[in-house]
């Protein structure tokens, strides 16, 4: 990542240095997975996409730790995989958006409440600018080589209330509360950074 583009990364020291963490990313770009990957002070496990494992990605994609999710069914090898992660003390990565999106946050899916809320991990959000702004000439479906990325982590909550419910209530709770508090992130990161339009 930092040899292709010039990713400026801000707030990393927010990440807790030890104990499970869920970083939670907006997505507007395939690139964005990759350079929270790289840019992360600890190693991040993303549910990725089963599609993406094929030919010599899968062996390089397993080998950095990322875990593979069928998006077509409530894959339950998956969830207990991310569990796993976050029950050993580990970062996990998800994009609560589900698919590409806008990049805004605006359709959350439940999943990341659910992790949140059974782990007790807090959740620290992380807004990715500049990786949709516009393409490059020599690949279109990147970002022009050497462009600023921005890279922005805030500050880490927890997203249930306190009482350990699981209920169908409670995860739409903690769901709204997310959603809010991501929001607010990356609002914040856009005027940190001087983009206030697309990410």
């Amino acid at each position: 990542m930092y040899g292709l583009w010039r990713p400026r990364v801000l707030g990393s020291w927010r990440i807790p240095a030890s104990g499970p963490v869920i970083l939670a990313g907006n997505h507007s770009h395939n690139l964005d997975g990759p350079m929270l990957i790289g840019t992360s002070p600890r190693p991040v496990h993303f549910l990725v996409k089963k599609e993406a494992f094929v030919g010599p990605l899968d062996p390089f994609l397993r080998g950095i730790g990322q875990l593979k999710v069928d998006r077509a069914s409530a894959d339950r090898a998956a969830i207990t995989d991310a569990l796993g992660v976050l029950e050993r003390g580990g970062v996990l990565g998800i994009f609560p958006e589900g698919s590409r999106g806008e990049g805004d946050f605006a359709s959350l899916r439940a999943g990341l409440a659910y992790f949140a809320v059974r782990s007790g991990a807090p959740i620290v959000p992380v807004a990715v600018l500049g990786t949709a702004t516009r393409r490059g000439r020599m690949v279109r479906g990147l970002p022009p080589l050497r462009s600023r990325i921005d890279v922005v982590f805030g500050d880490a909550f927890e997203a249930g209330d306190g009482s350990g419910r699981r209920t169908r209530a409670a995860l739409d709770e903690a769901t709204v509360r997310i959603q809010k508090r991501l929001g607010a992130h990356l609002a914040d990161a856009r005027r940190l950074t001087g983009r206030h339009g697309h990410p």
